[in-house]
């Protein structure tokens, strides 16, 4: 496909997220597509000094972008699509999830390599509910900090020795050219990765025919079928992005589309950690539909378990 007129797309300013913009665009260009690039400030990236829950949760990456959208002023925003709302914005849609990347987390340790062998009393940089809680559950004798900032600024903190290790996203790391800094990937069942963590998204104006055209040229159709199976088991259990949930849909070994979740709460007094989890299939050939219903499906099977009760709890407590 080709175009005269550019594509106008949206990104926000930080490094990773200039880097995956540029990711997606060298895509496009190799289908012949011309895009321009704007940078847009978030209230996510403004405030750097605070936790996300405190700046008005899900969603901080997102608004700003969407509302150029919505405005006109771009033609398609890039997103981490861990950071986006199940809900979809009224008159905007998720026009394509091109290729994951490494969805789990990883641990970048300064003092041992491993999660294992970290010192007691280890200090590990995370903000994120669901990372806080696995760390517990894993070394319930290590030190969880809070942890924001750009990639350069955590890793510095480390380096500088506030921190013996961190846990950021693989996917991050891998991108900026930093995947060397990994020294063990967290993957399930021990270490659950957010909804969506490795996958971007390309959002357009649902009204928009060429945009969606030309952005349905990068779509990765297995990458796109484990989004929304995901991202609909969380919006099952109406829980936000900062929710301690986990997910992570693959191609199972029958061909099929699996999707695993878990649940994930901490009694604040005995530092114990509740985790539940679940898991089902679906053919992976089957309409995006199919894929919601695998969502849904996780989803039930988790409140069986007990599910609302957990996150009740654990929405109480960050409240």
């Amino acid at each position: 496909m080709t175009t005269g007129v550019p594509l106008r797309i949206g990104t926000r300013a930080s490094l990773l997220a200039r880097t995956q913009t540029g990711w997606v665009v060298e895509r496009l260009a190799a289908q012949g597509i011309a895009v321009t690039v704007e940078t847009i400030g978030t209230r996510g990236d403004d405030r750097r000094d605070v936790p996300i829950a405190a700046i008005g949760g899900d969603g901080v990456f997102v608004r700003e972008l969407e509302q150029a959208l919505l405005d006109g002023r771009i033609d398609a925003a890039v997103h981490s699509l861990k950071d986006m709302p199940t809900a979809e914005t009224a008159g905007l849609r998720l026009g394509a999830v091109p290729v994951r990347a490494t969805p789990f987390d990883a641990l970048v340790g300064r003092v041992a390599g491993r999660l294992a062998d970290l010192p007691p009393g280890a200090r590990v940089g995370t903000s994120s509910i669901r990372r806080i809680v696995q760390l517990k559950a894993a070394r319930p004798d290590i030190e969880a900090i809070p942890l924001r900032g750009n990639v350069d600024t955590r890793l510095r903190k480390l380096d500088e020795g506030e921190y013996d290790a961190l846990i950021l996203a693989a996917a991050g790391l891998e991108r900026l050219g930093l995947g060397e800094r990994i020294t063990q990937l967290l993957e399930p069942p021990a270490f659950w990765p957010a909804v969506a963590q490795g996958a971007l998204t390309v959002q357009v104006r649902a009204a928009d025919p060429r945009a969606l055209e030309a952005v349905a040229t990068i779509d990765d159709p297995l990458t796109h079928a484990a989004a929304v199976a995901e991202r609909s088991m969380l919006g099952a259990l109406a829980g936000g992005c900062l929710a301690p949930i986990g997910g992570w849909a693959r191609a199972g070994d029958a061909g099929g589309l699996t999707l695993g979740g878990c649940v994930l709460d901490v009694d604040p007094a005995t530092g114990t950690v509740s985790r539940i989890s679940a898991e089902a299939s679906v053919p992976l050939e089957g309409p995006p539909a199919e894929a919601a219903s695998l969502g849904a499906d996780v989803a039930q099977r988790l409140i069986a378990q007990g599910a609302e009760d957990m996150l009740l709890r654990m929405r109480t407590r960050i409240a």
